[in-house]
């Protein structure tokens, strides 16, 4: 049965040249829905071509299935979130504030985003494909850790193993607030700072 989309009108055919531009329309189509679903097995390619205004075929002629479609979307949707997360951490000069905003900022990410959040880290595509484009969230945090470290920071050690710890400890944090919403929870930035305290080692400015 096909995923429940909103109607959209009908279009006409790209003029050529602009397979590129269905394309992205087609991602960007897939992810709205995504979140809505929280379940990429829940999404059908016919729904997709319904939301864009376009021919099921249209579809195939970009994406082999959905596999590959929920694939080239959650790519997109991951490079987005790392040039985000960046940015968020650009806005700072000390290196944990620096790593805090990036947490904060993920958090915050998946508040507004819960059902890409499922798909893109509790879905069982995980197991069925290699998501490989997941690896350079857990490049730049490690960075972020490193540099801390670096800055004389956090106690020096291994900046890979401390960041995994960290980013477990984050994950946990927010995937109990998309799956259980009713949990009493603290504010996820007393968390945060507890898990960069207690985990990574850093004094932050506001303990100073």
């Amino acid at each position: 049965m096909d995923a429940p989309s909103s109607t959209s009108p009908a279009r006409g055919q790209n003029p050529r040249g602009q397979g590129e531009r269905l394309r992205r329309d087609i991602i960007g189509a897939t992810l709205r829905m995504l979140n809505g679903l929280g379940d990429d097995e829940a999404l059908s390619l016919r729904a997709v071509a319904r939301e864009v205004g376009i021919a099921a075929t249209s579809v195939y002629i970009h994406f082999a299935d959905r596999d590959a479609l929920v694939f080239a979307a959650l790519e997109q949707c991951t490079q987005d979130l790392t040039r985000d997360l960046d940015r968020a951490e650009s806005a700072h000069a000390d290196p944990a504030a620096r790593l805090r905003a990036r947490l904060l900022f993920l958090g915050t990410w998946v508040r507004d985003h819960a059902g890409l959040y499922k798909v893109l880290h509790e879905s069982t595509l995980n197991q069925r494909m290699s998501l490989a484009f997941k690896e350079e969230l857990a490049t730049r945090t490690t960075t972020a850790v490193q540099r801390c470290m670096d800055a004389g920071l956090a106690p020096a050690g291994n900046a890979a193993e401390v960041a995994l710890d960290l980013r477990a400890a984050v994950h946990g944090a927010v995937s109990l607030r998309v799956n259980e919403p009713g949990l009493a929870l603290p504010p996820l930035e007393e968390q945060v700072d507890r898990f960069l305290t207690k985990l990574v080692g850093v004094r932050l400015a506001s303990d100073a």
